[in-house]
Formats: structure tokens, C-alpha cells, sequence
């Protein structure tokens, strides 16, 4: 009874929840998605009328030994519940519970079939059912027809030729329900996959416009600090000189105001070289020489993209914390990959113990971003004093897509495969952005 309480709890909440999308969607004025509530045991229940007709005979006297009868139609009608409540729960109808109740509703069923025959052979096909419903995967087939095969004998044992119907009838009712109960199964799972899978991409894009934004915002805001701070100084000896970095203020805005636009549309695409002249006048703006070293092939779109995020975050970095005189970046392609290093001379000698990975929002973004390529990120003290961030990327476009088609499959924001390079070294407090 408690089994039935609660599964008839359980019916009724799915019940409830499919009638709200119901109409919700009429409501929307669109075709609901749900395809219905899932099924129940209680979808099954009604083919116990099948056993009216052995009822039937109890009740006007026609079974010998109705007592025995009596008894052996409520065991009967108990199994095929308890079975086919619990042929709805994968774990349930997995169990050994279950299998027992289903082997002893078996031979329930073929004691009454040979004590009794007629009608009470209409209990074969009830066990098809639930054997349908329980029974999945590949052992179905064999089971079906073996059951079916045996009913047949017994039934011809007792009632001739009728035997073949009794066959036809289980082996129906095993291949169908099980036919129908799987396909039922199967497009409530892939709906909910798709489900995860839409949420996943969901996520993984608004960590994507996170990290662009806030690489977007973080060096450009940088930048305008930086000459804002330059102009203030040069204001009252050099107006000229004070009036070109409001000029520059101007154009990082407007240049800034653009690239946000295009990052919400989705349609940026990074230029390393622009990024590389943006460095230049960022660092010369908060008094650090710069140096630019750029060699190798040219690169591709994805790869330059890449690295034009690096060196965006690595100058940021160095403008707000570094206290530097000279910051150096390099390029250097060689045949597979290329690295890109971007040290200065500043604070980057702390003592501080370097932790496992990134801890700087942008660092860890970073991070992210080049692991999803295949590539990898270093940054931290330098042994010669300074502070350097060091990135490698793949040359080939294909292992970059590679690399980005198996991240996306293995789950947003974790790479499937970490390739052996991929590491990255916590920079000491000051230095994080």
C-alpha cells in the first residue's frame, strides 16, 4: 500500500507540472515541448481487466477449488503491480526484488494455467507485459520468444490449438510494451540532454563575454588612467603635450566604445599588431620603455586573437603594478608553436611562494582561454628579477579547432585533454589584476 501511495504521489505531481507547461505554452501562444508526463505503473493497471473473465469463474462457482483460485488471482494481480510500479525506475526494475517477483508471477502464472486453462490463459500475455516492461536491452528478444514459445506449449497442453493465439498474444504484448516503455525513455533522456546541453552552452558563453569584457574594459580603462594621470602632470608646464594625451584619451575611448559594441555582437576578432602599437603607447604613457621584438611566419587569425589577449593583460599587469623602467615583448614563431614573452623589470621579485594556477581574474582567464586552444600560460617572478608572462600556442588552425571542438564536448570552461605544457604559476598579490 505505502508503494502505491507513493507512486500515485509521484503521478500526480508529474500530472500537475505538465498541465502548468501546458498552459504556459498556450498562454505564450506556442506547442509545448513536453511530450506528456511520464509514464506510470498506472498506464499498465488497466490491462487487468484481461483477468475478468477468471474472475468471472471464481465468483459463479465454475473453478474447482475456488478458494484456491480466489487466492492465486489476488497473488497474480499483487505481482503484476508491485512489478510493473517499479518497471519505471531504473534502479528498481534492475533489482533483484524485482526479478524474483517476476520469476514467481511466472510460475504462478503456469500453475493456474494448467490447473485451470481457459480464461486463466489470458494471464501469459499479462506476464509478456510485464516481462516487457522490465526486461530491457539486448537479452528482450530471447526472452520474449522463449516466453512466448512456452506459453504456446502449456496453452496447447491445455486447450489445443488455442495454444497459438496464447503465443502470439504474449509475444505482442512482451515486444511492444518493451518497444514502446524504451522509445518513451529514450526521447525523455535526449530531451534532457539537450536541455543540458543548451544550458551548458548558455554558461559557457556568458564566460566567454565575461572574459571579453573584462579584458576589454580592464586595459582600456588602464590606458585612459594612465593619460589622464600624464595630462594632469604636463598640464601646468605643457598644454600642448597635455592636450595630445587627451587627444589619445579620446581615441581609446572611441576605439574601446567599438570593440564593445562588436565583442556584443560577437563579430571581434583581435589583431595582434594592433595590440602590440596600443602597448607601445600604454607603456610609454606611464613613463616605461618599451621594447617590441616580433619574428617567424606571419600567424593565423585564431593564434594572433590569442595573443593579442595576452599582451593586453601582460601591459595592463605592468602599467598598474610593476613600477617598471622597461617592459619587453617578444614574439617569436618557430615551426609547430609559437611563444610570446612579455617581462619588465619592476616589483616581480617578491618572496612570495608561487601557488598552483592563476589567481588574477584576467590571468585566469587567460588561462582558460589558451588551455581551450591547446596552448598554455606561465606567469610569475622571472629568476633575473621582474615579473614575466610567458604564452604558447599551436601554429596548425586545425589544432586549435581541435582543441576547441573537444573542450566544447568535454563540458564549458574544462579542457578534455590538458595538453603536458598547460601550466600556470599564481603571480605574488601585487601583481593579479
Amino acid at each position: 500500500m505505502r508503494h502505491l501511495k507513493l507512486a500515485r504521489a509521484a503521478w500526480k505531481e508529474d500530472m500537475r507540472r505538465f498541465k502548468d507547461e501546458q498552459r504556459a505554452a498556450r498562454r505564450e501562444g506556442r506547442m509545448p515541448e513536453t511530450p506528456g508526463p511520464p509514464p506510470t505503473g498506472f498506464s499498465l493497471v488497466p490491462w487487468l481487466l484481461m483477468g475478468l473473465g477468471s474472475l468471472s469463474n471464481v465468483l459463479k462457482g465454475e473453478t474447482p477449488n475456488p478458494w484456491i483460485g480466489a487466492v492465486g488471482l489476488l497473488a497474480f494481480n499483487s505481482l503484476y503491480v508491485y512489478v510493473v510500479f517499479r518497471a519505471f525506475d531504473r534502479k528498481k526494475r534492475e533489482a533483484r526484488s524485482t526479478r524474483v517477483a517476476l520469476v514467481v508471477m511466472g510460475v504462478l502464472t503456469t500453475a493456474l494455467a494448467l490447473g485451470y486453462g481457459g480464461n486463466w490463459l489470458l494471464f501469459f500475455p499479462l506476464l509478456g507485459l510485464a516481462t516487457g516492461a522490465t526486461v530491457r536491452g539486448p537479452s528482450l528478444g530471447r526472452i520474449g520468444l522463449l516466453l512466448a514459445v512456452f506459453a504456446g506449449a502449456v496453452s496447447g497442453y491445455r486447450d489445443g490449438w488455442n495454444g497459438i493465439n496464447i503465443a502470439y498474444a504474449t509475444f505482442l504484448s512482451t515486444a511492444v510494451t518493451a518497444a514502446i516503455l524504451s522509445l518513451s525513455e529514450a526521447v525523455r533522456e535526449l530531451r534532457a540532454a539537450r536541455e543540458e546541453l543548451a544550458r551548458r552552452a548558455v554558461e559557457e558563453e556568458r564566460l566567454r563575454f565575461s572574459r571579453d569584457l573584462h579584458d576589454l574594459l580592464g586595459h582600456t580603462l588602464s590606458v585612459i588612467v594612465v593619460k589622464s594621470e600624464a595630462a594632469r602632470r604636463l598640464a601646468p608646464r605643457d598644454m600642448d603635450a597635455a592636450l595630445s594625451q587627451i587627444t589619445d584619451i579620446e581615441s581609446v575611448g572611441r576605439q574601446a566604445l567599438t570593440e564593445i559594441r562588436e565583442a556584443v555582437t560577437g563579430y571581434r576578432e583581435g589583431s595582434l599588431s594592433t595590440e602590440l602599437d596600443r602597448a607601445r603607447s600604454a607603456l610609454t604613457a606611464a613613463g616605461i620603455e618599451p621594447v617590441v621584438r616580433r619574428s617567424g611566419p606571419p600567424l593565423t587569425p585564431q593564434t594572433e586573437a590569442l595573443l593579442g589577449w595576452v599582451v593586453r593583460e601582460a601591459v595592463t599587469n605592468a602599467v598598474r603594478h610593476s613600477g617598471a623602467a622597461r617592459c619587453e615583448i617578444t614574439v617569436a614563431g618557430a615551426a609547430e608553436r609559437v611563444r610570446l614573452t612579455v617581462s619588465d623589470d619592476g616589483r616581480g621579485t617578491a618572496t612570495v611562494p608561487a601557488a598552483p594556477g592563476v589567481g588574477g581574474t584576467g590571468l585566469k582567464g587567460l588561462t582558460e582561454r589558451l588551455a581551450t586552444a591547446g596552448g598554455s600560460l606561465s606567469a610569475g617572478p622571472s629568476a633575473r628579477g621582474g615579473f614575466t608572462v610567458t604564452a604558447e600556442l599551436p601554429r596548425d588552425p586545425q589544432e586549435l579547432t581541435a582543441a576547441a571542438l573537444a573542450t566544447t564536448a568535454s563540458g564549458p570552461g574544462v579542457p578534455a585533454t590538458a595538453p603536458p605544457a598547460a601550466t600556470a604559476t599564481l603571480a605574488p598579490p601585487p601583481r593579479e589584476s
